[in-house]
């Protein structure tokens, strides 16, 4: 057996010891998104710091925890704060809940998280179905020895993201009366934001917004044959010629102004699972 076997069986072995709840849906809560974790019926609450082998949410807004419970009537498992690259963790610290969510009984993904928009025809605030990816982190989780217990060595990409959900999410937003974009995330290092070239470049490459998570918990879903949905929230406005400096409270007030129709149309997308 892996070492990372056995770290998912230890972390797998903490958690049945509070919990023996079997989640269907596993969620990703990105940054200033946390509202969805009200609109669960929360049964088990865990602090990151008491989980083995989880690494701890360094970034404001990320509380840090694992929240058990439901959704209607559909068992989840909710991460109220997620890992970065940039907070210094590797890509197999960053995906590791995500492959604990497997092995708690998890099929479908639903990872949300805050963009910079990038395509003119956006606007902050905007929500975007993410219908594809492209990893410019430099690296990525899959790296090193492959355990055929978990996927294959050579995992396929061609629909990261579910054209199922997709459609029904569209479906969904349309009898709510949300508006929402499509498109393509791009996943860069960070911490810092990007410079006027590099959105000129990340724009001409084929994205439409462009963010620090995400792609590494994608990869690892699908590597484990999970279904993902992604949503990206458009907190900024990244058009080259007009680019403005950053201001991060800012970024996270748009994310909590845009929350209300983001947790409708995950709590909606969840119960028609």
């Amino acid at each position: 057996m892996s070492r990372l076997r056995e770290q998912i069986n230890e972390t797998v072995g903490f958690i049945r010891k509070h919990t023996q709840a079997k989640p269907e849906v596993g969620i990703v809560l990105g940054t200033g998104l946390g509202g969805l974790a009200k609109e669960i019926q929360q049964e088990t609450v865990l602090s990151y710091e008491d989980i083995p082998h989880f690494p701890i949410s360094t970034v404001e807004s990320h509380e840090g925890k694992l929240i058990f419970g439901t959704i209607g009537k559909r068992p989840v498992v909710a991460m109220q704060g997620r890992f970065h690259y940039y907070e210094g963790y590797s890509m197999q610290q960053i995906t590791f809940p995500i492959r604990v969510m497997k092995f708690l009984g998890v099929k479908t993904v639903v990872i949300s998280n805050a963009a910079g928009g990038m395509n003119p025809l956006f606007r902050k605030g905007d929500l975007m179905i993410m219908v594809d990816h492209i990893n410019l982190l430099g690296d990525n989780p899959l790296i090193g020895p492959n355990d055929e217990e978990l996927g294959p060595r050579f995992p396929d990409m061609s629909e990261p993201y579910s054209q199922r959900l997709i459609a029904l999410a569209e479906q969904i937003a349309l009898e709510e009366k949300i508006p929402v974009q499509k498109g393509v995330y791009v996943a860069v290092a960070g911490p810092n934001l990007e410079t006027r070239a590099e959105y000129r470049f990340l724009r001409g490459i084929g994205a439409d917004v462009v963010g620090m998570s995400t792609v590494p918990e994608v990869i690892v879903a699908r590597h484990m044959n999970l279904e993902v949905f992604g949503i990206s929230v458009i907190t900024d406005e990244c058009f080259p010629d007009a680019l403005q400096p950053v201001d991060i409270p800012d970024i996270i007030r748009t994310a909590q102004k845009a929350e209300p129709k983001l947790t409708l149309l995950m709590k909606r997308l969840i119960e028609s699972l």
